[in-house]
This record gives C-alpha cells, structure tokens and sequence, in this order.
C-alpha cells in the first residue's frame, strides 16, 4: 500500500473555500495555499499517530491504566489531533482573529500530541520508533505552520477580547 492511499482525514477540496470578492479570483492566496500544505502534512501525522494509538494495549503491563483509563488516553490524544485538522480548514474564513485564534488552538493540540508521546513511551505504551517519527512528522508540521503564519495579514475586524491586537 503506498502512503497517499492511507487517509485519516477527508482530502483537501478546493471548492470548499470561502467565497472570494467579486474580481480577486485571479490573485494568488498564499496563506490558503499554506494551509493546504499543512493540511496534507497533517494528514501524514495522522496516519502515523493512528498507528501508534492502534498499536498501544488497552492495560499497561504495570496495572496503572485500567482500559476506561486507555481509552480516555487515546481518545484525548486523537481527539486533539482531528481538531488540529478541523482548525486548519476553518482558518479560511479570512478573518484574521479567528486565523490566529485556530493557529493557537492548533500549536496548543501539536504540542500535547508531541508530549504525549514521552509519556507513553516512559510508561512502556508506545514504541520509540513510533514516537520518533510522529515527533519529525509533527517538526516538518511545525515549519508549515510558521509559513503558514506568516502568511497572515491584519484585516480591520476588532478582537473584542483584547487578544489579536
């Protein structure tokens, strides 16, 4: 099976973008062609995380984690991720405070999913390879999303909050 056959996430449609002022169609749109690329990427992290999650044990071998416990562990670990991918579609509203508020959440899920993985393996529930190549897959994610960042520009929308100022 070759890896673009392995889908964990439906894939990236062009017609899903938001509608466009009328006449800019022509113009290139680098933060969408930016969030593409880290969608696809994050796709990568997903088949590996996948298989990593399917390949831990319901119990560890020590007695600590019952499988209700195992099942939350997991559940939290791929619940975060899939919501990293539902952010990354969502930023294409174009408002920058909801781009910058989704880039938070979306740095906030990588990173857990990063920590994650030490602690799995310290407590003898993941494998070192397994970990290893999620952590380069989730680095090579991580130099997309700081392009993809960039790529923002400041509209005239207000954050009420006082954050994205």
């Amino acid at each position: 099976m070759r890896n673009d056959d392995l889908h964990e996430l439906p894939p990236w449609d062009d017609d899903d973008e938001f509608e466009e002022e009328e006449g800019e169609s022509w113009k290139p749109k680098p933060t969408t062609e930016a969030c593409k690329a880290m969608y696809v990427q994050w796709n990568d992290v997903m088949t590996v995380l996948r298989a990593a999650i399917d390949s831990m044990p319901d119990t560890d071998n020590e007695g600590l984690y019952d499988k209700e416990h195992m099942d939350y562990l997991k559940g939290s670990v791929l619940g975060d991720a899939f919501e990293v991918a539902v952010k990354i579609k969502s930023s294409e509203v174009g408002l920058y405070t909801i781009r910058m508020e989704n880039a938070s959440i979306i740095r906030k899920n990588a990173q857990y999913i990063k920590i994650s993985t030490n602690g799995f393996l310290e407590d003898g529930l993941m494998s070192d390879e397994y970990r290893r190549v999620i952590r380069e897959e989730i680095d090579k994610f991580r130099e997309l999303f700081k392009h993809w960042v960039s790529t923002f520009e400041k509209d005239e929308y207000e954050d009420e909050w006082g954050l994205f100022i």
